[in-house]
């Protein structure tokens, strides 16, 4: 067409250069901005769809590391209400050892009412043991605590809840104020299985918890792995972009340069007319 204006072959290549080195300084510019070398799939496919898949699995096992975070604590709680109810029947025991060595039935009366006064405070302390709605020691008014250990849900643990209140540490109330020898051994005896059943919940507990635990610095490690991985995918080198930016913006000025000169070339031209 007529209107069309038509440039040299000079000035069009210089042109295009100058066009490219701009988008090239965009493009670095952004890197330097975002920190990152790959921001879009356009850049680097590969390695962009690889960092997000490393991303999604971290936040996968953060989301986890929650939930561990809760259960561990949990697990914690029953624990210190095994340790606190242990004391409580070592106290019942030393009642029952002052009972054993008196014949007053008065003292032993008093004796049986601080017994009973204990196992109230037994049960009291094992329904309050509790953390976040779950009671690993109150069986009846809770549930299991089941622990899930990896983003697949295919590995997992399950704490059973238990009752540790009197009645179900098997811990009778007394009889007849202890006016009995036989009333007094009774409770000697209760005592000491409840012990022995404390002894061994605790044990347990504190196995689920070295369990828990592991697995909390297992996937904290993972995480560090997982995002550590994704961003050797992903971050830009910020001392080898800024020496980039820089030489572009100097192929910058010579492309401006040439492209003036290119300019100057075709304007040569109408000096034959002038």
């Amino acid at each position: 067409m007529s209107g069309d204006i038509v440039l040299s072959a000079g000035v069009r290549a210089n042109l295009l250069q100058l066009q490219k080195t701009s988008d090239l300084i965009t493009a670095t510019q952004t890197k330097l901005a975002t920190g990152k070398r790959v921001n879009s799939a356009l850049d680097n496919p590969v390695n962009y769809f690889t960092a997000q898949g490393l991303q999604n699995r971290a936040g996968d096992l953060s989301n986890l590391l929650d939930s561990m975070s809760s259960a561990f604590n949990t697990i914690q709680a029953a624990n210190n209400g095994i340790t606190s109810i242990t004391k409580l029947v070592q106290s019942a025991q030393a009642l029952v050892s002052q009972a054993q060595q008196t014949s007053d039935t008065t003292v032993r009366a008093g004796l049986s009412t601080q017994f009973d006064q204990i196992l109230s405070q037994i049960t009291q302390l094992a329904g309050d043991s509790g953390f976040n709605g779950i009671n690993l020691l109150d069986k009846n008014n809770s549930t299991d605590l089941t622990v899930t250990l990896n983003e697949r849900g295919t590995s997992s643990v399950t704490i059973a809840a238990v009752d540790f209140s009197a009645t179900g540490l098997v811990i009778n109330n007394s009889t007849n104020n202890w006016s009995t020898t036989s009333d007094i051994t009774a409770a000697s005896t209760d005592l000491t299985t409840a012990l022995t059943t404390l002894r061994s919940q605790a044990q347990a507990f504190g196995s689920n918890l070295s369990t828990v635990q592991i697995r909390q610095d297992f996937t904290k490690a993972m995480i560090n792995t997982l995002q550590t991985g994704a961003d050797s995918l992903t971050l830009a080198d910020s001392n080898e972009e800024g020496a980039n930016l820089l030489a572009l913006q100097t192929r910058q000025q010579l492309s401006t340069t040439a492209l003036s000169l290119a300019s100057q070339a075709s304007q040569a031209v109408l000096r034959l007319f002038g």
